[in-house]
């Protein structure tokens, strides 16, 4: 059988448009508010969020109030950023107007702060590094590349000196806004994403990323000096759940790879040849202790647990192995059917609270994940269910509930971010 026969025999039409296979008897239906419809632009650089139920605040597929003496200059602005964007993103058809959505929220989270937010609600207006490093990659994708650029300037202002990252930022003070745990990801993805830039800006790739040099060296060097002596492998930190961890994750393990073979090409950009060459040594090491210990369990989240986890997309392009081999992807084939939710989307792992909730950060990195390995109808049918479940004012929510309403915080930045990446894969290939 074909490597991409036996992918897709994995059991991929579980996902979208049922239950998946799913037990739904035995979930728990959880009932969470949209807390908004989207964000909108009141003023240049004012934002106001859009009640739910009340889409009709905001003029029609923009992020604009339909209300108040600066519509139409609010509306040229947007307009205009959007004719600036890359040629690529004109020539995709986007009928669904799925792109078209995320680059609006995208524009809303990031246009005239010193970061991106991941959300404007006010529990989410923060600044995550991972959510950063997503938008990044997208904005220099759409051929915004000093944009991004700022974006991991930002970073490089608030990150300690041992090379650690706080798990998320306030905008005004630059610190962090509780006590979370630092997590040690964070250096993993400013090293993805100074990566990303650089490729996705070749012209400009040294121009842009050796000013972030002091940033990627001393991430590179966290990443490096924290391995463990014996097992080779990161020790155990908190990752995009966000819960203090005393056994390693995918999530931690995969992107600490991630940063290390991707921040290879960063730092020799940067100037940094020699660290370049330790990370590029240290990459293949981890890449083997990684595949020794998370593989035969077909990688779960923890080390010698057995529940998939969406970590599994980091270890495959866009952020991970461009040419990932077979039992790789049956991995992440096999993780996306054991995360089914009733509503179609996917859960964070399947060891996630059964709640039926979707959550579309998670359901974005999957769509990612195939189209940048080459399986666009599982990419596209990914999307097209993000597509179908936005919010009335055509924002991604962050969750959708079991039986199809969007919830929680929108728009999101990850998931705009992530989707702007999927839909720039299909159109390279």
């Amino acid at each position: 059988m074909s490597r991409r026969g036996l992918v897709l025999g994995g059991g991929a039409a579980a996902l979208v448009g049922g239950t998946g296979g799913v037990v739904v008897d035995r979930l728990r239906h959880a009932e969470i508010p949209l807390y908004s419809e989207t964000v909108a632009f009141s003023a240049p650089a004012q934002r106001r969020l859009v009640p739910a139920g009340r889409p009709d605040e905001v003029v029609p597929r923009t992020r604009v109030l339909e209300a108040g003496p600066w519509r139409s200059r609010l509306v040229e602005d947007e307009e205009e950023w959007l004719a600036d964007c890359a040629p690529w993103v004109r020539r995709v058809a986007d009928r669904d107007g799925v792109l078209h959505s995320a680059l609006l929220d995208l524009r809303a989270l990031t246009d005239g702060l010193p970061v991106a937010v991941a959300g404007w609600s006010p529990r989410w207006r923060y600044a995550w590094p991972r959510d950063v490093a997503f938008v990044a990659s997208a904005l220099a994708r759409l051929g915004r590349p000093d944009e991004a650029a700022a974006q991991l300037a930002f970073l490089q202002g608030v990150q300690r000196a041992d090379g650690w990252f706080e798990a998320r930022y306030d905008l005004t003070s630059g610190g962090p806004p509780d006590d979370r745990h630092p997590q040690l990801d964070g250096a993993a993805w400013v090293l993805w994403a100074a990566d990303q830039l650089g490729r996705f800006a070749p012209e400009r790739a040294h121009e842009l990323v050796e000013p972030l040099r002091p940033m990627l060296v001393r991430a590179a060097r966290l990443l490096l000096v924290s391995r463990d002596a014996t097992t080779g492998l990161p020790p155990p930190s908190s990752d995009y759940w966000e819960l203090v961890e005393d056994t390693l994750t995918l999530g931690t393990a995969a992107a600490v790879l991630a940063g290390l073979r991707s921040g290879t090409g960063a730092l020799r950009l940067a100037g940094e040849m020699a660290m370049a060459d330790r990370t590029e040594a240290a990459a293949a090491v981890l890449g083997r202790h990684v595949h020794d210990v998370f593989a035969p369990r077909g990688y779960p989240r923890l080390l010698g647990g057995d529940a998939p986890d969406a970590a599994v997309t980091f270890l495959v392009a866009p952020i991970g192995d461009p040419q990932p081999d077979l039992a790789l992807l049956t991995a992440v084939d096999r993780a996306q059917t054991a995360m089914a939710r009733p509503a179609g989307g996917l859960a964070p792992g399947a060891s996630w609270k059964e709640d039926g909730i979707s959550w579309t950060p998670e359901t974005a990195l999957f769509a990612a994940a195939w189209a940048a390995t080459g399986y666009p109808a599982k990419a596209q049918e990914l999307l097209t269910w993000l597509g179908r479940h936005r919010t009335a004012a055509g924002s991604f929510p962050e969750k959708v509930l079991h039986d199809g309403r969007p919830a929680a915080v929108a728009p999101l930045a990850w998931t705009a971010a992530s989707v702007v990446i999927a839909r720039h894969e299909l159109a390279l290939r």
